[in-house]
């Protein structure tokens, strides 16, 4: 630890003086992006927060597109993040053995990098599981703590869509899953399922926190004109209810059940618009599926992935956006960015899956929880939904209020902080 200061804070109707923990976090994020990317901006959030609170960053992570700095660190201060850059290739649609590959690649050369740049506190974010060695190595080479945070149950996803079928690697991944946990001074969860699975491992429960995605508030607020110059881009959308799917194209996505529901709403009402923008592996298989059913430019698109800056532009022109999971019941635990991206943009969200967010949406009024294997019944149900303006008026005001009082990023971002300023201690 650098050194410490005090702070004055505003708690309870009083100012007090808080001590703060001057930390050097070494943040391990295989694919970390920035808003200017797609994807996910949890880390770089998060991170840019934790400058603000007085900290330092050192963000090691990848670069997954071409590049001319072919296993070589590039470095690069982004809005006060030390980020340090391997080039190790990596796509969604990678068979998983070059996957594997490209995870080991950067767990071998980000541990050394890791140990070079030096901190007080190692934070390390999967997936992939394999973060965790350059994370243990780091750790024990500078004798310091690491957190880990969990962001999916891996190996279980992997195991339950069948990825990985040898009983051999099944063991061995199970026995790091738990190498992980055990080398780790607190977890971070990203969902209750989440904590029950690896509390479930004999990890003890009281070093288990939950933080799950969040809420870019301020981001999401666009005006109606900034709407309009979305659907003005894109006049086959503008003449009728619009879902929305922004996100991954991947197997345990599922979007093609998105293209059922659009055939079988074309039937009921071929005014409602389905949007599916994103890219992934089984992004020319959904495109094929949605020709062949005779939806493809009659009520629904595709186009490719847009930038997290660009999103609040393509939620606020939708009526609903959904997220959609394969049926396994081990995929319920998720904590998609697409979900709280909605909450944020005030829209509603339609579902195809059980757990905490299924919860959520039945408790708050916030969206659809629909079947995940009968698409005609899961038109009827979105289509009795859209019907209804008041509902859908509610249902957004329902979703924008979750964001403020339960996911706001400033707020889950401290709790976050906390739990590395108890672990460095």
């Amino acid at each position: 630890m650098r050194g410490a200061s005090k702070t004055l804070q505003f708690s309870g109707g009083a100012l007090k003086w808080r001590e703060e923990l001057d930390m050097k976090i070494i943040y391990l994020h295989q694919y970390f992006n920035t808003p200017s990317m797609s994807g996910g901006t949890r880390s770089y959030e998060m991170a840019r927060r934790f400058i603000i609170a007085g900290h330092e960053v050192h963000m090691i992570t990848s670069q997954r597109e071409n590049s001319r700095y072919f296993y070589r660190w590039m470095e690069e201060n982004i809005d006060g993040i030390h980020v340090y850059w391997l080039h190790v290739p990596y796509s969604n649609k990678m068979r998983f053995t070059a996957r594997i590959m490209a995870f080991m690649k950067f767990a071998l050369l980000s541990a050394l990098k890791a140990v070079k740049v030096g901190g007080d506190i190692i934070f390390a974010t999967s997936t992939p599981l394999t973060i965790a060695l350059p994370a243990v190595y780091a750790a024990r080479r500078l004798k310091k703590p690491m957190v880990f945070e969990v962001r999916d149950l891996w190996p279980e996803i992997p195991i339950a869509v069948g990825a990985i079928k040898n009983i051999f690697l099944k063991k061995a991944t199970r026995w790091f899953e738990c190498f992980a946990y055990k080398n780790s001074e607190a977890i971070v969860a990203l969902s209750p399922g989440m904590a029950a699975g690896i509390i479930k491992t004999g990890y003890p429960e009281n070093k288990v926190y939950v933080v799950p995605n969040s809420c870019d508030i301020e981001m999401f607020q666009i005006s109606e004109s900034e709407r309009d110059a979305f659907l003005r881009l894109h006049p086959d959308l503008r003449d009728g209810p619009l879902v929305l799917y922004a996100g991954t194209l991947g197997l345990i996505n599922g979007v093609g059940y998105l293209v059922e529901i659009a055939t079988a709403m074309i039937r009921i009402d071929a005014s409602v618009r389905f949007l599916i923008v994103g890219e992934g592996k089984e992004q020319k298989k959904i495109r094929e599926k949605a020709f062949s059913a005779g939806v493809l430019g009659k009520n629904l698109w595709m186009l490719p992935s847009v930038s997290k800056s660009e999103m609040p532009h393509l939620l606020s022109a939708a009526t609903i956006t959904s997220s959609f999971v394969i049926n396994l019941k081990e995929l319920w635990n998720n904590s998609a960015n697409k979900f709280f991206d909605a909450l944020a943009a005030g829209r509603p969200i339609m579902i195809n899956y059980g757990g905490w967010q299924a919860d959520l949406i039945r408790e708050t009024g916030a969206g659809l929880v629909v079947p995940p294997n009968d698409a005609l019944r899961s038109a009827e149900i979105l289509h009795d939904f859209l019907s209804e303006p008041g509902r859908v008026t509610r249902a957004g005001q329902a979703a924008f209020k979750l964001a403020k009082s339960r996911f706001a990023r400033d707020d889950l971002a401290e709790e976050l902080l906390a739990v590395l300023e108890k672990t460095c201690g």
